[in-house]
């Protein structure tokens, strides 16, 4: 074995850890050849590999963010203008929430310090969509090469998507509440290093609360599509012989809320059933940046008119990397 396929497989993958799982529930009397073993394989695996890769990601995401406080990153994005402002911060969005809810409120801060709208929702658009945590995650179970490029198209949305709304002068549709904020300018304490890794330590508690029950649907639906339902079912619904699949798993991933680490196990089973690569993505990403809650907390901050171009801005820009995906899948999988 290759180091890089130990990294993929025993590391990331942990594939060691689904071995002793396996073994464990076959001394217990489970046969791991029936549905029901499977699952219970399927559950105990997925949720403790999710929960070990996400709380260590955390703590180093959180570690990091510690250099980057607010007011911190809002003056390094004011020295930049056009589309090095746009990739900064979307870049940015990668070391910052993991849910599109969490990423409204820095979007409402950085906005109302008087940064242009188009930056920051370049910011909003990458930050739940293309975090750091989501591209080890991608690699842990659809390889490096399809994270590696999930996570540079993510960036190109958010860079083109915040350039677009800003070429088009969208500020005048920001809430005025918001705009009332700016020149408000407030710097924190100076951090030691057991400050940084206490605050890691509890962002990683405080995120993994918040997070855990929708990685426990996750994987639970995940177990049912990868175990219960008939792989014909799926092949036909989301697979290459469906056109509109990709749309068609945009429209579904819309409504729901959940971050990344809930529905990667969803689209890990999709794709194992034989759905298309980009289907499965196209449907997390419209789950992770477009659902229903963030929307509606959204538009409290912005008018109907901004509102409605920057989803379809996102649907569009999902759509078109959901068939890139597709078209590329036999080389990337």
């Amino acid at each position: 074995m290759t180091p890089w396929n130990f990294l993929q497989t025993q590391v990331l993958g942990m594939a060691w850890l689904n071995d002793a799982i396996g073994a464990g529930l076959s001394t217990l009397g489970l046969d791991l050849s029936t549905r029901l073993g499977g699952s219970v394989q399927f559950f105990l695996y997925d949720v403790a590999k999710i929960t070990l890769l996400l709380c260590f990601l955390i703590f180093l995401i959180s570690y990091i963010q510690s250099y980057f406080p607010p007011e911190r990153s809002k003056r390094i994005l004011g020295r930049f203008r056009g589309l090095g402002a746009n990739t900064l911060s979307a870049l940015l969005g990668t070391v910052t929430p993991f849910c599109s809810c969490s990423s409204i409120p820095l979007f409402i801060g950085f906005t109302g310090a008087g940064l242009p709208v188009g930056v920051t929702f370049s910011f909003l658009i990458s930050s739940p969509m293309v975090d750091l945590g989501s591209l080890v995650l991608l690699m842990s179970i659809f390889g490096a090469k399809v994270a590696v490029l999930y996570t540079i198209v993510g960036l190109l949305v958010a860079i083109l998507g915040g350039t677009l709304i800003q070429r088009l002068g969208m500020e005048r549709h920001v809430a005025p509440f918001i705009r009332a904020t700016a020149g408000v300018e407030i710097d924190g304490p100076q951090l030691t290093q057991p400050d940084r890794l206490r605050w890691a330590r509890d962002q990683m508690t405080q995120t993994f609360r918040k997070v855990f029950p929708y990685i426990l649907v996750g994987v639970a639906v995940g177990a049912l599509i990868h175990n219960w339902i008939p792989q014909d079912w799926i092949a036909t619904v989301l697979g290459s012989d469906n056109p509109f699949g990709v749309v068609l798993a945009v429209v579904v991933g819309v409504p729901m809320y959940a971050d990344i680490f809930g529905t990667i196990p969803v689209a890990e089973a999709l794709l194992f059933k034989g759905a298309q690569l980009g289907t499965v993505l196209a449907f997390m990403m419209a789950v992770t940046t477009l659902s229903l809650p963030s929307l509606i907390l959204l538009r409290k901050a912005v008018q109907p008119k901004l509102l409605a171009l920057f989803i379809a801005i996102c649907t569009v820009g999902i759509i078109l990397v959901g068939y890139l995906f597709n078209a590329l899948q036999p080389l990337l999988v």
